[in-house]
């Protein structure tokens, strides 16, 4: 069987960044943001300060490591080991294949606006959500420019609904309705880290194009540009269409709306204008998803071509994909999503996307402490170091700021990949 070497380009990385960025949540993030106030905004600008720092490492790594896969795994496994580098991607690989199925319950409920049934019936509802794990599996599998592509449309058809009620939105804004900046009961210092927290989830994915590295072409060109362009755009959308939701929908509107930005393009354009905004959301998701579940694949690959995960995770396709990994991972995301539809496992289900957060930022600080290492040991720059020691310390504060009952469960799940790695160790020749 004759493996192909299949490339993506530019606009195809960008939107892989762009699109695994921007998902279904900020459709519905401003509605949980405005029982803060305006403080949010604040809380938008320094969490997209801290991504765009640690955009920065990314790119900057991709540069010194041209066209290698694994991002993370790679960037911390070149200065710490082995061991450090196996953990890094073994939580990143369980935090993205969780997050698939976080995804797969945000397009149910995305398209429960146009089919009731969806959240009344279970079946259905897993059924929906099952299928399209499985055809992004399938999508995937016909190779990585099919993903590209697929990543392309969706990307394109998520941002102009975003687009036009940022842009449209500007000639119905109204200071009067715009919140005060806190109208909690709380002083600005304890409201501050809980929104930037929440914020924070909205950033996971600015590493995308570092990962599949090995097939994206010119990757010492694209994918720099493609980290810090795609976390620009998504961090503009990000605040001003939060910014445009607060000076439309008044604080009690917002609060209590499961779709904001729907009940905006209503408010703007008639029922027309809200079904199109609530496909733009069903879209954000569904690309979301094709763009992860493609992440996803690739991280028990590029550990296993080191001889620290079993070999089968090696094995390609005809397309030169990894579908043993893609297989596992569906099967691994179909099985957390149908948990979310069981009663009993709900909570537990919730709590598992609380530790994606935490198992996505622990990588972000071994990647931040390495690169701050790597340029001690050999590219000694002195804005590298700054830049590296900014990203190490947002990581830390953003790692304690998950919650201490996160950082216990997420380092148990950590722990769980330690027996793999010794057993991988004493199984090498």
């Amino acid at each position: 069987m004759t493996q192909q070497n299949e490339k993506i380009g530019l606009v195809a990385t960008t939107s892989l960044v762009v699109g695994n960025m921007i998902g279904a949540g900020i459709y519905v993030l401003p509605a949980s943001l405005g029982k803060f106030g305006s403080i949010s905004i604040l809380g938008w600008l320094l969490t997209a300060a801290g991504s765009i720092i640690l955009a920065s490492i990314f790119s900057n790594f991709s540069k010194l490591l041209k066209g290698k896969n694994g991002g993370p795994y790679l960037y911390s496994k070149i200065v710490f080991g082995d061991f450090i580098g196996f953990l890094v991607g073994w939580g990143y690989w369980i935090s993205c294949w969780v997050n698939n199925a976080a995804i797969a319950v945000a397009i149910v409920s995305a398209l429960s606006f146009f089919v009731p049934e969806l959240v009344t019936n279970p079946i259905l509802a897993v059924s929906t959500g099952l299928f399209f794990i499985w055809l992004f599996t399938f999508t995937t599998s016909r190779g990585i420019k099919s993903s590209g592509n697929i990543q392309i449309l969706t990307t394109i058809a998520k941002i102009i609904p975003l687009l036009f009620v940022i842009i449209y939105g500007i000639f119905f804004f109204d200071l009067a309705v715009f919140p005060s900046f806190n109208i909690t009961n709380q002083s600005n210092i304890e409201i501050l880290p809980i929104v930037c927290v929440m914020t924070l989830y909205a950033f996971l994915g600015i590493e995308s194009a570092s990962i599949p590295a090995g097939n994206v072409s010119k990757a010492e060109k694209t994918i720099p540009f493609a980290t810090m362009f795609g976390t620009l755009i998504s961090t503009l959308i990000y605040v001003f269409g939060t910014i445009i939701l607060f000076g439309i929908l008044p604080s009690e509107t917002l609060i209590n709306s499961p779709a904001p930005f729907a009940e905006a393009g209503k408010l703007m354009g008639g029922n027309f204008v809200g079904y199109l905004v609530s496909a733009g959301a069903a879209v954000s998701a569904i690309g979301a998803l094709n763009g992860w579940i493609l992440i996803t694949s690739y991280m028990p690959m590029t550990i296993s071509n080191d001889k620290l995960f079993p070999k089968i995770f090696e094995k390609k396709n005809k397309k030169g994909f990894p579908i043993v990994s893609l297989i596992l991972g569906s099967i691994l995301s179909s099985v957390v999503m149908t948990m979310n539809f069981n009663d009993g496992l709900v909570n537990k289900f919730e709590f598992l996307i609380l530790l994606t957060t935490l198992s996505t930022l622990i990588p972000y600080f071994f990647v931040s402490v390495s690169f701050v290492i790597y340029h001690l040991n050999k590219k000694f720059k002195y804005h590298s170091l700054f830049i590296g020691l900014l990203a190490t310390l947002y990581s830390v504060w953003a790692v304690f700021g998950s919650g201490i009952d996160s950082i216990y469960y997420g380092t148990i799940l950590l722990l769980l990949g330690v027996p793999i790695y010794f057993y991988m160790k004493l199984k090498k020749p």
